[in-house]
């Protein structure tokens, strides 16, 4: 898949947090996380499957009857995953997320802010040493993820937690599994 850019405003590119960090490619910035944790402080970002050239975040996670593993793309906004298994998905699904090393449950109660989606509750990462957490909407085909980092005005990074990079030529077709 590849990607597209979005603009990242000026402002948030001179507050980038810790845990995410710009890069360039082919003249465009994007924003790429390259540190995330689960609640207990397990590192999720795993180099031996690269994305994008990149290293993955790592995940369990359950799908209606199955679970496995699945490697998510590390660049913000992006839909590009790579499964263990073959999710069984269905029509207005929710997922559970789960620390691959501890198994903690990475799900807490948290409205989705995507217009038409009802979900209540979404898979928390944290970034590190506690300086913000990111949240992605548990229901399948909903590209819901949010920024939340208290050092950076919620108008500004309300605006990252919207940008979405849906490649070109590619159909998601377990779209919003952030």
């Amino acid at each position: 898949m590849e990607l597209k850019a979005n603009r990242i405003p000026d402002e948030f590119k001179r507050v980038v947090p810790r845990g995410m960090r710009l890069v360039q490619r082919e003249d465009q910035d994007f924003l790429l996380v390259e540190s995330i944790y689960c609640p207990k402080g397990h590192n999720l970002m795993v180099d031996s499957v690269r994305i994008h050239g990149e290293p993955s975040i790592k995940l369990e996670i359950t799908v209606g009857g199955s679970k496995g593993l699945v490697f998510v793309d590390a660049f913000w906004g992006s839909h590009a995953k790579l499964f263990s298994f073959l999710p069984e998905c269905g029509e207005g699904g929710h997922l559970e997320g789960f620390c691959p090393y501890c198994h903690v449950p990475l799900k807490e109660e948290y409205p989705c802010p995507v217009e038409g989606c009802s979900s209540k509750s979404a898979m928390v990462l944290h970034l590190p040493s506690g300086t913000g957490r990111v949240y992605v909407c548990d229901s399948l085909g909903c590209p819901g993820h949010v920024l939340d980092v208290s050092t950076i005005p919620h108008e500004l990074a309300e605006s990252i937690s919207g940008i979405n990079f849906f490649g070109h030529g590619t159909e998601d077709i377990f779209g919003g599994l952030e």
